[in-house]
């Protein structure tokens, strides 16, 4: 496992300098190691003449030494024989023992031959070859106990002045391993380096399109954008001139706003004045010192900005406070680092930076009046303001080094997200060694290293629609003229009980669809309007993660883990050529994009591909005028983009040399069942997800529902009356939910209610029926799953049971990654109480930590599988950055340029197979073992534990060949 993270690590790593020991895997020599290499190795000696002399020249001078302590030895024992004279009898039992003198001087003299050697080398400003002695040295029983702090310091001091960081590190080791301490000029040595270390490259970096010039003007562009702490641009609210009555409501707006402003101004002065007074009485939980960190006017400005954010049916307190309190830390975050000259800092590694990237080089519910909603409506707010962590990036960002530092440039942004309250994550990274992190920072880096522009022709077509009512067919949210109103019959009604139960329940429902149709639309005018924003510009996403490693990035409202519309409109900002197979690629992405041709070939996708050519470029000249074979596609918006891609390439002389900017996807199939299969060997499991070579792709839901109908068949002829109402609906989309979701430990209650309701869409099925054909399909559909993936369910079961072993404990499950990050699971029990804020208001307070034992146990085989596949994607990424690929992800689905496809699959699979040819499922085993069961004595829950956990064994493995998966065509497709 240590091997596997050695080699996942980058040669580069921007701005890091510790004294952590190499990684250990395979036969290593303590120094001269970088980060990312599996085994070290000894300096390299260019001038073997010179060397040779100098080894000659110290063997020497050992068999010299060597000679003149055997000689002293001698003579020390004749000059014993003649003293013992009379006394030789009764000293024959305990010989005398040797002077002491004799053994240290041999000591001393060797010592000085070495140390004289060193010194020698260093001279040579040859700390390779005194780097070769120390290591022959120290691997030699006979010298290394000759070996004391002064030696070593000595290597240390030739390094520190070459500033190689890394051999420090190795030496450092060493010294460690030898049972011996540094000393104090250890530590001045390593200090000396630091300050003379710079970045050196032991590979290549990946470049960007951009000159050192621009890539810093761009960093003080997206530096001023942070300073100010919010960004305003045009909202898509406004098109051409505004009505008189908009006008008239924006000044009403804005004298209201001036008004509150003042009011607000007086309460918080007053307030503060309050507070003051009473701080003393409140200890700790005074809210003062928080009221004096910014300006009055800086948190009233914060106060207005929510006011006018809130929605029309309002908000609960919990979730405002929670937004005020966030705005305000930002803040807050801003001027401690401007204050504290971390701002200067970064300024100046960023410079370094870009020479690296360039090409040269229910508690409360808060809600606004009607009157003041229909106000802001009339209004038409002209400009949004976003916070700058809400906005992509204008350079690339700063990279991750340590769980703390990383992101953008001011605004404060965690490595790994979590729930209000869970705290065990951020202890958990703190006490990792900051080496065991670099693959993982590294490959969230390189994520965020890619960047990005939008597609101009498509975000037109998509800004007019949304200007135009929408369409709920293409995924664009209606504005909330089109949301439903009560109907005049069921007025008509209001005089009868019957009547006004009626009504309430409608109007209930109509409120409930608006309150859905206004945050959708919303969350498409925020989106719409950021990209509109950023339609000239390039733009970076910087990236975190979740507790189980899986990445996002870190704008939430544009970036390409969202819907379709926002995949259909984003765009890789560097072009790259098609090449010989990148064509063909880009029509077989196409045909995927529609979901018409999920079981064929690759050849069949392609001949499709050419065969609908008509229908591709008639979509990509006239998108809203022509035939619209496009909007009839699972993903309208990105094969609306991909017809465009195709209409251009095709229209070139030669497709091969086209500069492509368009991303294309290899999307795993059943990604989570795909390692279960590897987990455990399994051969039939497998088969059915694509891990094995096979001419067509395997369709493991098209397979489930094939053998369910063979089952109704037969239940069908026997006379079972359920089974003859269901014929002619069993289809591959009635099962699919349930096969995805078995992953993730599915209940049958569960996947009834999927069946349920996908039985209750369709027309033409009996409703009182509904629950008995979900609950009879359940039972067929887990049936045909526990046979094709006995192995799988074996595992979640051993899963499951250790995790609730250690839940009932008192113990939350934790586990590591095979890249080196630690996982923690956040689910407690918590009590919740009200307690008293002295503003007013009551807020929840977790007063109890306890972990619940349901959602531990429920929620550890898919957080583990998941916890799996981020650790293959970063892999993958982490081996395209070597091969100067361009590699996002959307956790299971990988994207590049259609001209490294092919590198790219090579890669994924390797990495399928470099992964879980560990002993995953063992090593996690022995982690719970001695995580859990470390015998204490007083820690009760643990030896209680121990017996029954111990007896929970990992299974045996199947017969599945790994080294297949690299054959395996459609395992990513």
């Amino acid at each position: 496992m240590q091997q596997l993270r050695a080699s996942a690590a980058p040669d580069v790593t921007l701005g890091r300098a510790g004294l952590a020991p190499p990684r250990q895997g395979g036969t290593q020599a303590p120094a001269g190691q970088g980060r990312g290499r599996g085994r070290a190795r000894a300096a390299s000696l260019p001038e073997k003449s010179v060397q040779s002399k100098l080894e000659l020249k110290l063997e020497k001078r050992l068999l010299t030494a060597s000679a003149c302590t055997k000689a002293v030895e001698q003579g020390a024992k004749k000059q014993r024989k003649a003293e013992a004279g009379a006394r030789k009898a009764a000293k024959q039992s305990s010989p005398a023992p040797r002077p002491a003198g004799a053994d240290k001087d041999k000591h001393r003299g060797m010592q000085q031959t070495i140390m004289a050697y060193l010194e020698t080398c260093l001279f040579l400003d040859k700390p390779e070859w005194a780097q070769q002695c120390l290591v022959f040295c120290y691997h030699s029983r006979k010298y290394r106990k000759l070996l004391c702090s002064k030696v070593y310091n000595i290597l240390l001091h030739g390094w520190a002045k070459k500033g190689s960081l890394k051999q420090v590190s190795g030496v450092f080791f060493m010294l460690h391993n030898a049972g011996l301490k540094p000393t104090v000029e250890s530590y001045a040595m390593a200090l000396e380096c630091m300050g003379r270390v710079s970045c050196k490259l032991a590979g290549p970096y990946p470049k960007l399109d951009f000159s050192v010039q621009e890539l810093q003007e761009l960093f003080q562009k997206q530096l001023d954008m942070e300073m100010a702490s919010t960004v305003t641009i045009p909202s898509l609210n406004i098109i051409g001139s505004l009505s008189q009555c908009s006008v008239k409501a924006q000044k009403h707006v804005a004298s209201l706003c001036s008004q509150w402003q003042q009011s607000l101004l007086q309460g918080l002065q007053e307030s503060r004045q309050h507070h003051a007074k009473n701080m003393k009485k409140a200890g700790p939980k005074a809210l003062y010192p928080y009221l004096c960190l910014l300006k009055d006017k800086e948190y009233v400005e914060i106060m207005l900005q929510t006011l006018m954010n809130l929605p029309p049916q309002g908000e609960m307190l919990a979730v405002v406070a929670k937004e005020l309190g966030s705005k305000v830390y930002s803040k807050y975050m801003l001027q401690k680092k401007v204050c504290s000259q971390v701002l200067d800092k970064v300024q100046k590694v960023y410079k370094d930076y870009v020479h690296l990237l360039a090409r040269d080089t229910k508690i409360g519910l808060i809600k606004p009046h009607p009157i003041f909603s229909h106000v802001v409506v009339d209004a038409a707010k002209a400009v949004l303001t976003f916070s700058t962590s809400q906005i992509p990036m204008l350079c690339p960002p700063i990279p991750w080094v340590s769980p703390s530092f990383g992101a953008y440039i001011l605004s404060p942004t965690k490595l790994m997200r979590s729930t209000d309250g869970a705290v065990q994550h951020q202890i958990l990274l703190d006490e990792c060694p900051s080496a065991t992190l670099h693959p993982v920072l590294d490959a969230l880096n390189y994520l965020g290293n890619s960047p990005w522009k939008i597609n101009q022709p498509v975000l037109d077509i998509v800004i007019s629609i949304f200007n135009d009512k929408g369409s709920e067919k293409l995924d664009i949210p209606p504005p909330l003229s089109e949301a439903p109103k009560p109907s005049k019959q069921t007025s008509v009604r209001m005089g009868s009980p019957e009547g006004k139960a009626a009504m309430r329940q409608e109007l209930a429902q109509c409120r409930k669809k608006t309150a859905e149709m206004y945050s959708l639309r919303m969350d498409a005018l925020y989106m719409l309007s950021i990209a509109n924003y950023l339609r000239d510009q390039v733009f970076w996403l910087p990236h975190n993660m979740d507790f189980r490693g899986r990445t996002y990035p870190c704008p939430p409202y544009l970036n390409h883990l969202r819907n379709d519309v926002a995949r259909g409109i984003l765009l890789f900002a560097k072009g790259k050529p098609l090449g010989p197979r990148g064509f063909d690629w880009l029509r077989i992405h196409l045909v995927n994009l529609t979901g018409l041709k999920k079981n064929k070939s690759l050849k069949d996708r392609l001949a499709y591909a050419k065969e609908i050519m008509e229908d591709i470029l008639d979509s990509a000249d006239h998108p809203l005028t022509g035939r619209k074979w496009w909007m009839g596609t699972d993903e309208p918006w990105q094969v609306l983009a991909c017809c465009m891609e195709i209409a251009r390439a095709s229209r070139v002389p030669d497709p091969a040399a086209y500069i492509s900017h368009f991303p294309i996807h290899q999307d795993g199939s059943c990604n989570g069942l795909q390692h279960y299969a590897a987990l455990g060997r399994d051969l039939i499991g497998a088969t059915s997800v694509n891990l094995m070579p096979c001419d067509e792709p395997q369709d493991v839901y098209t397979t489930v529902a094939k053998q369910v109908e063979e089952l109704r068949q037969q239940d069908a002829e026997e006379g079972v009356h359920i089974a003859q109402l269901l014929e002619g609906f069993i289809k591959r989309k009635l099962v699919k939910q349930t096969v995805m979701t078995i992953v993730y430990g599915v209940t049958r209650y569960g996947s009834r209610l999927q069946m349920e309701k996908q039985l209750k869409d369709n027309d033409g099925f009996p409703e009182e029926f509904l629950w008995a054909a979900s609950h009879y399909l359940v039972q067929k559909a887990f049936l045909i799953l526990q046979q094709m993936f006995s192995r799988t369910r074996e595992i979640q079961a051993w899963l499951t049971d250790s995790a609730r072993l250690i839940s009932q404990s008192g113990r939350t499950v934790e586990w590591v990654t095979p890249l080196g990050l630690p996982v923690v699971q956040p689910y407690h029990q918590i009590r919740r109480s009200s307690v008293s804020v002295a503003a007013g208001p009551t807020t929840p307070h977790a007063a109890c930590r306890k972990p619940n034992t349901m959602k531990q146990k429920n929620a550890f085989p898919p957080n583990f599988i998941h916890s799996l596949d981020s650790t293959h994607m970063m892999l993958t990424a982490l081996h395209c950055c070597r091969q100067g690929l361009t590699f996002v992800s959307v956790h299971d689905c990988y994207w590049t340029h259609a001209c490294s496809v092919d590198i790219m699959n090579q890669m994924c699979r390797e990495q399928f197979v470099e992964l879980h040819s560990q002993p995953i499922l063992q090593d996690l085993a022995q982690f719970m073992l001695q995580k859990y069961c470390t015998v204490n004595f007083w820690d009760a829950p643990s030896l209680s534990l121990m017996p029954s956990l111990a007896q929970l064994t990992p299974l045996p493995a199947g017969d599945l060949d790994l080294e297949k998966v690299k054959e395996s065509t459609y395992f990513f497709s």
